[in-house]
């Protein structure tokens, strides 16, 4: 065979030669492998990062894949299953792989977990993440192997290269905002997911350039965290009115945080909307059946799901990248108004 002229593609050979190792062990790594120790296989995860291998996305491998070079599974990789929202993507996801011949494996992140070795060994179609957060050599391990890899609303700014699908969070929070002002509410609070989640600095960010772009910088705005958990949230709101007791509007970036909002006014003999309007984010089931219905900013979370597995399809049979995707896909968001909001009171300076 000739010499491998300059300029292209590292080979598994090369990766070999760097670790210090075989090519028989170095495939071994990269299909996930159990019997390779922990030092081995740092040493060939640093030699592909290194070389800056990749395995061709789509490239045919074994029996596992079909005649079109895709194989028949594909993983949706979460750190839980509970809840209305996975609820609603994993039957997205479903849905759509059903459609197109893929079995979904659903494949469980929990904290310093290997789940990339797990999905590697199963010669998947591709990954779709959703709810994690992968790190540089869980992302190199994955594009080494070969493997596409889709995020859905990623919680940080992920690699270069990596596609992500999500929805409009920033217009969703300007929307939320837009509605309340409207209603003549200009002392207003945000009860946020996580400061370092993406997807919740952008909501709140939305709103936040709503209220001072309506209100020439006049509307209030007291931001505090409830970790996308109802009971957290119920603490944040009482910290956010104990702060500021003439707040009459809360915006909630989920929707089992604005349930938390609903415990904490209850508690406090607080009425929803008399005293205090709320808006979600979600538009979960749950937003239907609360009393007073809840406002909220509608996110297609089934739609979501299927978009993210058509888009991992294509980027599973694209070759060198001519079929490239977007990095970045968005789906719209709405809001949806319940009975939860209403006019500002009148009297809420002087609540205490």
């Amino acid at each position: 065979m000739p010499p491998r002229p300059a300029g292209s593609r590292p080979t598994l050979s090369l990766v070999a030669k760097t670790a210090g190792t075989s090519v028989p062990t170095v495939s071994k790594v990269l299909r996930g492998g159990t019997d390779v120790s922990a030092e081995t296989r740092a040493k060939v995860m640093e030699a592909v990062r290194a070389v800056g291998y990749t395995r061709r996305a789509g490239s045919k491998s074994d029996s596992v894949r079909d005649e079109s070079g895709l194989s028949g599974v594909l993983d949706l990789v979460v750190t839980h299953f509970e809840g209305s929202w996975a609820n609603l993507l994993i039957a997205g996801v479903g849905r759509e792989a059903a459609a197109a011949g893929l079995d979904v494996v659903l494949t469980l992140a929990e904290p310093h977990s290997d789940w990339v070795s797990r999905v590697l060994r199963r010669r998947t179609a591709g990954t779709i993440g959703t709810l994690i957060d992968p790190t540089s050599r869980q992302f190199n391990a994955l594009s080494a192997a070969g493997v596409p890899v889709v995020l859905i609303d990623p919680m940080s700014t992920p690699p270069s290269g990596v596609a992500s699908i999500g929805v409009a969070n920033w217009d969703g929070g300007r929307m939320a905002a837009e509605h309340l002002l409207s209603l003549g509410h200009a002392r207003m609070g945000v009860v946020a997911g996580h400061a370092r989640h993406l997807f919740s600095r952008a909501r709140v960010d939305g709103f936040r350039a709503a209220a001072d772009t309506a209100t020439a910088g006049g509307a209030a705005v007291s931001v505090v965290y409830g970790g996308w958990n109802r009971t957290k949230a119920t603490t944040a709101t009482h910290a956010l009115l104990d702060g500021d007791p003439r707040i009459t509007g809360i915006f909630a970036c989920s929707d089992p945080m604005a349930l938390g909002i609903y415990d904490a006014l209850g508690a406090r003999g607080l009425r929803i909307p008399e005293d205090v309007s709320v808006i979600g984010f979600d538009d979960l089931p749950e937003a239907q059946y609360v009393t007073p219905g809840l406002t909220t900013v509608r996110q297609p979370s089934t739609e979501l799901g299927a978009a993210a597995v058509k888009l991992l399809i294509e980027l599973s049979r694209g070759e060198d990248g001519s079929a490239r995707s977007p990095v970045r896909m968005e789906l719209a968001t709405e809001l949806v108004v319940r009975a939860s909001t209403g006019s500002a009171p009148a009297t809420a300076a002087l609540r205490r």
